[in-house]
This record gives structure tokens, C-alpha cells and sequence, in this order.
């Protein structure tokens, strides 16, 4: 089967964003490591995603490769300035912040799961309790949806049974009063053809008359 091909623009949803970032990104890595391994070539690939999270890959020294690259590349080699170093100062500090951002997230994910309040404030409590709150009233409100799809879907495969139904009934009805009345035949003996009645009426004419000697023939 021949798969379609892919029109290449941002992905709306965020869901399928994430899940083909997550496949391309290891897919990209992949291919970097075969060219460094088949070529014998000295790879690098840095990606930042759409929430700032920094994944890379280099087949020897992340920073050897940067200086090699600043070196050849003249749009970033200017004398007399310490690119390389600024540039990877740079991304410590952007490194630094995504971790942080990052363990921000993990701690108030295992507040909203019960977890870890201990050293949560009163305030902090009731901002998580109307945080959840609010979060259940849209899932409720998704929940209702999804009933109310499901409850005019029942009802209009009720209607089609019912509509089946009175169409079956209709079509009996009509057959039953088109049906032709068959005739009704009454056997009397063995024979339809009145065998019956034709030797009752000759046990009938049997001479009950007393004489000796051979019978005499009949005419």
C-alpha cells in the first residue's frame, strides 16, 4: 500500500504535534548517528522544541564540534570576540531555565495529584482547589457532550427499529388480507373421488335372500 504523501505545514493539534516531533526528532538522531558511524564523520544536531526543551546529539564533544563550526562558518567568526564562549554561555543559561521551568511543572503536576502538600499554604491549597475545580467542570462538560451525542444517536436507532418494525407489520397485514381463500375439501374415506359413497351404495343392493345350490349368475 502506497502511503499518501504528507503536506508539510504546522500541525494544529497539539497532541499529533508532540507525537510526530517526539518521532522525527528520534528519527533525525537515528540518521545522525549512521552518518557518523558509516562515514566516520563528526555529526551535531541541536533541537529546541516548541516549549523551549533542548535535545541534541553530537558524535564526539558538543563543544569541540561548536568551535569547529564558529571556525569554518564566517557569519559567526568575528576577531577578537569570544563567540564560542558567549554562544555557550548563552546556552547554559537557556539550559538552566528550561530545567527549571521544567522541575516547576513536575511540582505542581504532583500537587494537582495530591502529592507533596506539605508545604503548600493555605492560599497555594485554594488555588490548586480552584484550579481542579475548574478542570472538572470542563471535563464534566465534555462528559455531558459525549452523553448527549450517545443518547440522539440510541434515539434515532430506536426510530429506525421502530419504522422497521411497522413496515414489517404493514407488509403481514397486506399479505394476509391479499392471501386467496383456499377451498376445503371433506374426505369421507379413503378415496377423494367418493369411493366411499359408491360402495355404501352397493353394500346397498346386496341380496339378502336364503338358497341352496351354486349362486346364479348375474347379468
Amino acid at each position: 500500500m502506497v502511503r499518501g504523501k504528507i503536506e508539510i505545514k504546522k500541525i494544529e493539534n497539539r497532541t499529533s504535534r508532540q507525537i510526530t516531533f517526539s518521532k522525527r526528532r528520534n528519527g533525525l538522531f537515528k540518521k545522525a548517528h549512521e552518518l557518523s558511524v558509516l562515514c566516520d564523520a563528526q555529526v551535531a544536531a541541536i533541537v529546541f522544541s516548541q516549549s523551549g526543551r533542548l535535545y541534541e546529539f553530537s558524535s564526539s564533544e558538543m563543544e569541540k564540534t561548536i568551535e569547529r563550526y564558529v571556525k569554518f562558518s564566517p557569519d559567526y567568526f568575528v576577531p577578537g570576540r569570544p563567540q564560542v564562549e558567549l554562544y555557550l554561555l548563552e546556552l547554559k543559561k537557556e539550559m538552566d531555565i528550561m530545567v527549571k521551568k521544567i522541575d516547576l511543572l513536575e511540582v505542581h503536576q504532583r500537587k494537582l495529584m495530591g502529592q507533596g502538600l506539605g508545604s503548600c499554604s493555605l492560599a497555594q491549597l485554594q488555588g490548586l482547589e480552584t484550579q481542579i475545580e475548574k478542570s472538572l467542570r470542563i471535563i464534566r462538560s465534555r462528559k455531558a457532550e459525549l452523553y448527549a451525542d450517545q443518547l440522539l444517536k440510541l434515539k434515532e436507532k430506536e426510530r429506525e427499529l421502530l419504522d422497521q418494525r411497522r413496515r414489517l407489520r404493514e407488509e403481514e397485514i397486506r399479505e394476509t388480507l391479499v392471501r386467496p381463500m383456499l377451498p376445503v375439501t371433506l374426505h369421507t374415506g379413503k378415496d377423494e373421488t367418493g369411493s366411499a359413497c359408491r360402495m355404501s351404495k352397493h353394500s346397498s343392493e346386496v341380496e339378502t335372500d336364503l338358497f341352496i345350490g351354486f349362486p346364479a349368475t348375474r347379468l
